[in-house]
């Protein structure tokens, strides 16, 4: 990943040299401001999975970052004497960089500076593959670059000078601002476009009735490969952060009763603002979610845990879906201990312990993804003509306990649906039911009672009055 003069990213051959050895195109010394701990952990990975080398890390412990410089003058004059012995030729900082702290920290060292943000986009740029995340990704890209475009173009700024030259005119800045204005509203349209085809999508298969799945969690949590255990399918999986960007939707039966699961994109601890607006129609999948199945990884320790659910649930509170049924499930649990296993059921009862690798715990999760749904269900009775016998085949996928019998007016089924699904076969409902789906009619008001003895004909000629 490199810093082009205008801004933004572009791709690179980071990687070490022929076979593998041979040091790295880029060395990025890591800089952090943080309360307390000197944990950089997630930056270096997020660097690794971008192909950038670690050469070294330094942290300041204050309350918040320098507003001029992110870290203060005396640990930047420390920083300069790090890249000089560590061999660095890039500087990545663990927050999000205002312009004015970027220019600042560039000029005072004088090698590239980029922020966490900025790597987290350059992520996602190489995993996009499909034409919506490409666009996502795009958008991202140009709102994160145009607060930065201020002093790339100090050359050409002068609007005239000169006999011939005097006038109105337009900076070569401000003709870069509004064409990336330009290009965000075009981008903006094309993503509303690809709202309204995947809400089509969706009617369609809310019109099916089936109930909806969203594995939701914090990146390289191993969401892709347990939608793979459950479902059969073959979705791609690497161990790198972010490799899942486009939403995938797989049938998942069990019991006789068929679900739809979607694996969605992973978040992160300070998840970039652009991405959670940009990626907005992707996580519409995990708000139309009738319950959201929160994946962890729990082979982290105990700290680095209780931070990735938090960084789920800021996340989820974010996206407008923090009262969403949940159930946290805990991945890989066969890469933990027994007393881990021990540790985790107490801190957690109400967790799922499972393994997507090994398949561990996935009878048990099929089973309470059921249990969870069927609050939702009621029992309805169905008088199905013989001429529509196709609806049959679909009640069985909505429910495989039904029962049927076969009466000289049609099929008549006993079932237990979701309300969605009640809805689309309310002609078919027998009479009970369909008392009990119409509304209650308000009733007439009791007419007022009249003085005792008085007759009918005494109390309308005294309303005459």
């Amino acid at each position: 990943m490199q810093r082009s003069r205008h801004g933004r990213t572009i791709k690179s051959n980071a990687a070490a040299g022929a076979n593998g050895r041979g040091r790295a195109a880029q060395r990025a010394l890591c800089i952090a401001v943080l309360p307390a701990g000197d944990d950089l952990s997630e930056l270096a990975e997020l660097l690794r999975t971008a192909g950038v080398a670690v050469a070294g890390e330094i942290v300041q412990h204050r309350e918040t970052p320098h507003p001029n410089s992110y870290v203060g003058p005396g640990k930047l004059e420390e920083v300069a004497l790090a890249i000089e012995r560590d061999d660095a030729n890039l500087v990545a900082c663990d927050d999000e960089l205002t312009p004015r702290q970027e220019r600042t920290i560039e000029a005072a060292l004088g090698v590239p500076v980029i922020d966490r943000t900025a790597i987290i986009l350059d992520i996602f740029a190489s995993h996009a593959n499909s034409a919506d995340g490409k666009l996502q990704v795009e958008l991202a890209q140009l709102e994160y670059n145009l607060a930065r475009m201020r002093g790339l173009w100090t050359h050409l700024e002068r609007l005239g000078g000169g006999i011939g030259t005097r006038g109105p005119g337009e900076a070569q800045i401000e003709t870069d601002r509004r064409l990336a204005r330009d290009r965000i509203a075009a981008l903006r349209r094309r993503l509303a476009r690809v709202r309204s085809t995947r809400a089509v999508m969706r009617s369609e298969r809310e019109r099916a009735g089936l109930a909806e799945l969203a594995l939701a969690g914090y990146t390289n949590a191993g969401k892709s490969t347990l939608l793979n255990a459950l479902t059969g399918a073959d979705v791609g999986v690497r161990d790198r952060l972010f490799h899942t960007l486009d939403p995938a939707t797989r049938t998942l039966t069990h019991d006789g009763r068929t679900f739809l699961l979607t694996d969605t994109v992973g978040f992160i601890r300070k998840l970039p603002h652009q991405l959670v607006d940009a990626f907005a129609a992707t996580l519409e999948e995990t708000k139309r979610a009738d319950l959201i199945l929160h994946v962890a990884d729990a082979s982290a320790d105990d700290a680095a845990l209780e931070q990735m659910l938090r960084a789920v649930d800021r996340t989820l509170e974010e996206i407008g879906v923090g009262e969403q049924p949940r159930l946290l499930v805990l991945n890989k649990v066969d890469a933990v201990a027994e007393s881990r296993r021990t540790e985790l059921g107490l801190r957690h009862p109400r967790a799922l312990l499972v393994s997507a690798l090994t398949g561990e715990g996935l009878d048990a999760l099929r089973d309470r993804i059921a249990g969870e749904l069927h609050g939702g269900l009621r029992a309805v009775e169905l008088l199905i003509p013989y001429s529509e016998g196709a609806h049959v085949a679909e009640l069985h996928a909505l429910d495989g306990a039904i029962v049927r019998s076969d009466t000289a007016e049609g099929v008549r089924v006993r079932a237990r649906l979701p309300a969605p699904a009640i809805a689309r076969y309310a002609r078919f409902l027998l009479p009970r039911d369909v008392a009990a789906q119409r509304p209650e009619e308000p009733k007439p008001p009791a007419p007022r009672s009249s003085p005792a003895g008085a007759s009918a004909s005494t109390v309308l000629s005294s309303g005459r009055q």
